[in-house]
């Protein structure tokens, strides 16, 4: 199980903070860089409001409510406002002054409102539109990747790249990176404002910082190493969960439910504890914070108080000074907090841009083949290729089919059948040789129009969540009704078809949960039919189907095999007697090829194989045959 978690476990977090990777990011805000301005403008502008209250409060009580005429002590903000209602020619009482600075503080909360809906407004906006534009990307980009870069990763994990990661990235840009400049411009007019209020107490009121700073600190190498474990944990639960949900019914099959339980547990039991451990920095750090923040407080007070009683400060300095110190620590601690976002969106962009700047090896050329017309002639011409360095799974292979001829290839497990289909379809690029289709190495045709060439019906066939019409026209809108139709009849899938409660507009669950594996296939018949392609690849598509279904879709295969290129891979001999020809596969090399008659007069591995799936058919053997030939055959 441990290997199998190291699999599916994220790698570790790296830099906090990666100038490169900012940029980068940086660059999706580009297409609405207004609206980012909008935002920040609203930010700043919610920021300078909250400056509002507290010079309110501190001029109604100089002004109105403890009046020190032309008092030294008086706060800077008092002495301006009572020169400018001199120089005005104004005379206030003060229950109109008082009055009138509360209509300005109820004023400034009402904007204050107003400004933080549209600047929300504006920054949800922001960070939707950019994790569409991210997920788009991301998705597209899953959809180039080569098929051998799908054999090394866990889908579990790219199906995060595009979900998890792209949240955390959403969150940046709504709630991290933009409302920093909130934060740092609340606490720059705070600063300023405390200055000019009193320089001395605005220094008193800073004497805590250095504490704030230490705590800071702190918590955010335990928060960082707490991130990290959380997130590997986290990584392992879901690996156990995928695999186990996948394969539920071996477990049950297997009576392995309990065993399964506790190993989750355990699993379950480390994340919960590392949670635990990550809870014990916040549970210290806001705290903390509090309790410096009242030591702060404690500070203003017993200074402030002192100057009062000496003349050198005015009681509305000291209530805006409290007002202020307030506000101003609280956005210190809510950056340790933009912290742990910004941490997170550094990891979550390290990974997604590792999979957006993954090199696509197999790719259309600059100046491709694209022809008006395939003619549909496959060719392997030395073919060597491996998917582990130095464990070959093909050696100079060379066969060539020509227009319009079927050839089935046989041979054993892990002979290499279904590796030629992959290289025919570049899936894979080959170590050696070429592969030519119609004459032209399949690195040089738009693989666009190369593999529109083919259709291909697997043993497992995949369908998709929709429905029914759906999963034959994959997506090709030009197939009308009536070809979907005439397409499911060919193959005998009509029936069951208008069977279903809605026909053809019957809804498919997950991979075609509800379907029997027969109804699957004639599905898969019936797609490759429509999209009338040049060549077809029967991959042991008839191995897991009943004798019964067999028979009903034999004559389809007549029809669908009729004036095209096809590739059979069968076990079932029903198929591959009738094959123009028979190219025997063996550890990796083409051993034997010709008709059917031809390969059992050889007497050679074809031959031997046969006379396996005969004796296999033979009630008084009871050892079971290494070869699932389940035909009935014919021949000498």
């Amino acid at each position: 199980m441990s290997e199998a978690a190291d699999f599916h476990q994220e790698d570790e977090v790296g830099k906090v903070y990666d100038s490169r990777l900012m940029r980068r990011l940086l660059g999706y805000v580009e297409p609405y860089r207004g609206m980012a301005a909008g935002a920040v403008a609203l930010i700043l502008a919610s920021s300078a409001l909250q400056l509002v209250g507290p010079l309110a409060t501190a001029v109604a009580l100089d002004l109105f409510v403890q009046p020190m005429e032309n008092h030294p002590a008086r706060s800077t903000v008092s002495r301006w406002v009572d020169s400018w209602l001199q120089a005005s020619g104004l005379t206030v009482d003060p229950a109109t002054g008082i009055a009138g600075l509360s209509l300005v503080f109820f004023a400034s909360l009402a904007l204050t409102f107003a400004v933080l809906y549209w600047q929300g407004y504006l920054m949800q906006m922001l960070g939707q539109l950019i994790m569409s534009d991210l997920r788009r990307e991301t998705f597209a980009q899953l959809q180039r990747l080569p098929v051998s870069y799908l054999d090394r990763h866990p889908i579990g994990r790219l199906v995060t790249r595009a979900t998890t990661d792209v949240a955390a990235l959403n969150e940046l840009f709504t709630a991290g990176l933009v409302a920093i400049f909130g934060d740092v411009g609340l606490l720059v007019g705070i600063a300023g404002v405390l200055f000019i209020l009193n320089w001395k107490l605005a220094l008193v009121s800073f004497a805590i910082l250095p504490l704030l700073l230490g705590l800071t600190v702190w918590f955010k190498a335990g928060a960082r190493r707490s991130y990290r474990e959380v997130r590997l944990k986290i990584a392992g639960i879901n690996a156990f969960l995928q695999e186990h949900v996948t394969g539920m019914s071996v477990v049950q099959l297997f009576g392995r439910e309990e065993p399964a339980l506790r190993e989750f547990e355990e699993i379950n039991a480390e994340h919960r504890d590392a949670n635990v451990r990550a809870i014990f920095y916040y549970a210290v750090f806001y705290p903390a914070v509090e309790l410096i923040t009242a030591l702060g407080l404690g500070l203003i007070v017993w200074y402030g108080g002192g100057e009062i009683l000496r003349g050198a400060l005015s009681l509305g300095a000291l209530v805006a000074f409290l007002q202020f110190a307030r506000r101003f620590y609280q956005p210190l601690a809510d950056l340790s907090e933009k912290y742990n976002i910004l941490q997170g969106a550094m990891a979550s962009s390290e990974r997604i841009f590792e999979l957006l700047d993954t090199e696509i090896d197999i790719t259309t050329p600059s100046d491709p083949y694209r022809p008006d017309d395939v003619r549909g002639e496959l060719e392997l011409d030395g073919v060597s290729f491996a998917y582990k360095a130095g464990e070959p799974v093909l050696e100079d292979v060379s066969f060539r089919v020509r227009a319009g001829e079927t050839v089935a290839i046989v041979g054993h497990t892990g002979a290499g059948k279904s590796t030629l289909v992959n290289l025919l379809q570049r899936f894979y690029d080959v170590d050696s040789g070429s592969v030519r289709v119609d004459g032209v190495d399949v690195r040089d045709w738009d693989l666009v129009a190369m593999r529109r060439a083919y259709a291909i019906v697997l043993q497992d066939v995949f369908l998709f969540s929709g429905d029914v019409a759906a999963n034959i026209r994959l997506g090709e809108e030009s197939i009308d009704g009536e070809q979907l139709r005439r397409a499911a009849s060919e193959v005998d899938a009509l029936d069951f078809i208008e069977r279903l409660p809605r026909g053809f507009a019957s809804p498919v669950r997950e991979r075609g949960a509800g379907l029997s594996v027969g109804q699957k296939q004639l599905i898969a018949f019936a797609r490759a039919l429509a999209h009338d392609p040049h060549i077809l690849i029967l991959d042991e598509a008839t191995s897991s189907i009943d004798t019964d279904t067999e028979q009903r879709i034999q004559h389809a295969l007549d029809r669908l095999l009729e004036g095209r290129t096809s590739v059979v891979i069968a076990h079932r001999l029903s198929t591959v007697q009738r094959a123009d020809r028979i190219l025997v596969l063996h550890k990796g090399k083409l051993r034997e090829q010709g008709t059917h008659q031809e390969l059992l007069a050889a007497r050679g591995i074809y031959h031997k194989l046969y006379r396996l799936q005969f004796e296999s058919q033979r009630p008084e053997n009871s050892k079971p045959s290494a070869f699932d030939f389940s035909a009935h055959p014919t021949g000498p």
